[in-house]
């Protein structure tokens, strides 16, 4: 499995940006969960929101609730992350992991069993 992360960028607050996570080597009926964890500088990394590729289900931190919304397609093997409103507090490198055992309201918070990771891209909110 291989996942690429892109769409990062600098952008003043208040502004958009969406994040593409390109994935590869998954079977066509593979059931997995594929999430957005980010990391400031200094902090310690943190699930920012998550979605299973069987059902759509989604979870999502709640400093980011209302302001930032995850989709897959499936056809394309890409999940996005739609990041409106953008905060300062939101700068960091953001990552994308996949998984084929947990949950999205569980990979949200137990970020470390994450199986797959990809590189990160660097999202810089200017205020």
């Amino acid at each position: 499995v291989q996942l690429q992360a892109s769409g990062g960028g600098l952008v003043q607050a208040g502004g958009s940006l969406r994040l593409s996570c390109s994935a590869s080597g998954f079977a066509f009926d593979d059931d997995y969960t594929i999430g957005w964890f980010r990391q400031a500088p200094g902090k310690e990394r943190e699930g920012v929101s998550c979605i299973s590729s069987s059902d759509g289900s989604a979870a999502y931190a709640d400093s980011v609730k209302g302001r930032f919304t995850i989709s897959n397609d499936n056809a394309k093997n890409t999940v996005y992350l739609q990041m409106n409103s953008l905060k300062p507090e939101d700068t960091g490198a953001y990552y994308c992991a996949a998984d084929f055992v947990l949950l999205p309201q569980y990979c949200i918070v137990h970020d470390s069993k994450m199986d797959y990771w990809g590189k990160g891209t660097q999202v810089t909110v200017s205020s």
